[in-house]
């Protein structure tokens, strides 16, 4: 089973991103974590491709990622960004984090604000633990295979099923036009996840019908033609933290909501900032502190982010602050809260301050996730009866027919 982020030379297929060698193409035993054929068994060729089935495949490969808007909140960190340094620790480089760039410009957007957001976002993943070297960390765009492999996707998708998106409707709503991408996005995401055969998928709620679109293009695919794809299982960590806007505790913390500024707990605020907004959070005149999403929002919002930093079980915390004020709790989970994302944010102004290692980082996520994604979309393409690619170059053309 498989659990499921910069161009850095002209390879040998005319791609902008890390060389791939010809053999890279046609060798299965090339690709991570799948095995080489079985004695006998016909080898890739252009005349008789040849992909090991999916009872080949051994491990785990965790696919998921995140996109670049807007600096990310300590709901982000607890509920998706920490589960990641875990799955690293677990899986290690069956392990891919994706900053999805491509998917941010479904709506409006600003090309400045996207190239420092996109940065911004793969310098948090890094500073929060994650490793290049260990996982395979990338962004998006720099992997070529995702927007090719999304093409074939999305002619083997369907309007129907795209039209069934409630994301889709949600954004789409009230809005006289919107991009043909916010339509078609969900193929993306299915090439995302499929293109390094990802089996399993950290996602919320909100994206399980993307994953199903993912699971039924992926049968539709091997159907069609011959198994391929795996099909992609929701991975919900179970200790997923909840995590409320400050200032209106009935709501989800979001990047994108219209709540005040002092509704959002960023990860990279000041200390003075995060004892302020936790100051002010929302909380009731009852004056008990008790775990009770319907009566005490607020103060359920505030547990639960001390449980998740402290891992200290929510009934015991309410012992422990039983009779005192909401003034002395507050400044304990400030100080937690400031106290834990020090260190992340101290490492965040460092990678952003050495743009050279940010990009080495980068290019070396982009060269490991492409040494997985070229085998996978060249079979795919086989498959679909399309040409394998030539030489870059017309001299390179002349050599390899030469040889």
């Amino acid at each position: 089973m498989r659990v499921s982020a910069w161009g850095v030379t002209s390879g040998a297929w005319g791609a902008i991103g890390p060389q791939v060698d010809q053999d890279d193409l046609t060798r299965v035993d090339r690709v991570p974590g799948v095995r080489s054929a079985p004695p006998g068994a016909t080898t890739h060729t252009a005349a008789a491709p040849y992909f090991p089935s999916l009872r080949s495949i051994v491990m785990t490969r965790v696919f998921s990622g995140i996109q670049p808007t807007g600096q990310k909140h300590i709901g982000n960190y607890l509920g998706a960004i920490r589960h990641y340094v875990a799955d690293q620790e677990r899986y290690g480089a069956e392990a891919i984090f994706c900053v999805v760039d491509l998917h941010s410009m479904t709506q409006p957007f600003e090309p400045a604000e996207l190239t420092s957001s996109t940065r911004e976002t793969f310098a948090t993943l890094i500073a929060s633990g994650l490793d290049p070297e260990r996982a395979i960390v990338f962004v998006q765009s720099h992997v070529h295979e995702h927007a090719e492999l999304a093409w074939l996707f999305s002619c083997v998708a369907t309007t129907g099923e795209l039209s069934r998106m409630v994301a889709f409707k949600e954004k789409s709503a009230g809005r006289e036009s919107v991009s043909a991408g916010l339509y078609t996005y969900p193929v993306l995401q299915a090439a995302d996840i499929l293109l390094y055969l990802a089996d399993r998928v950290p996602v919320g709620e909100d994206q399980r019908q993307h994953l199903e679109l993912a699971r039924d293009v992926a049968r539709r695919f091997n159907t069609r033609y011959g198994e391929l794809f795996p099909q992609p299982q929701a991975a919900i960590p179970p200790t997923a933290a909840r995590i409320s806007d400050l200032q209106e505790p009935t709501k989800k913390m979001s990047t994108s909501s219209l709540s005040s500024e002092d509704g959002r707990l960023l990860m990279l605020d000041e200390p003075d900032v995060i004892r302020r907004k936790l100051k002010r959070a929302v909380t009731d005149s009852e004056g008990t502190i008790r775990h009770d999403w319907d009566a005490k929002p607020g103060v359920s919002n505030l547990l639960e982010i001390l449980h998740a930093i402290t891992g200290e079980e929510i009934p015991a915390l309410e012992v422990r602050y039983a009779g005192q004020g909401y003034g002395n709790f507050k400044n304990d989970v400030a100080e937690v809260v400031v106290e834990h994302l020090a260190p992340i944010r101290e490492r965040h102004a460092a990678l952003m301050a050495d743009t050279t290692e940010l990009d080495r980082l980068m290019a070396i996520g982009a060269s490991r996730a492409q040494a997985i994604a070229a085998p996978v979309l060249a079979e795919a393409k086989a498959r679909m009866g399309l040409l394998p690619s030539l030489p870059a170059s017309a001299d390179e053309f002349r050599a390899v027919a030469e040889s």
